[in-house]
């Protein structure tokens, strides 16, 4: 089928469990290429394609959109990896 494939994927990876290592991630892909992604521990947008350049540039010059990606790693991975970890323990 002709068209376009267009996704945006979020994902929290680390491997102690005081989540010291813990990395956020943010990738935006066209068509099973990644074109630009945010990474916690780098601290800015990079790009991997002509396109994914000039996004990473522009975002990477707004302060609100660097400052509110990086405090994801806090607000959304470590909220969520306590509560999942805890739940998969109480079963445990």
């Amino acid at each position: 089928a002709d068209g376009y494939y267009e996704y945006t994927m979020f994902e929290c990876v680390y491997s102690t469990s005081d989540y010291s290592d813990m990395v956020y991630l943010l990738s935006y892909s066209f068509n099973k290429v990644v074109d630009v992604q945010f990474n916690s521990t780098v601290g800015k947008f990079v790009g991997y394609t002509v396109e994914g350049v000039k996004y990473a540039e522009n975002w990477n010059k707004d302060p609100a959109i660097l400052q509110q990606s990086k405090a994801q790693v806090d607000r959304f991975c470590r909220h969520n990896a306590q509560i999942w970890d805890s739940s998969v323990r109480d079963k445990a």
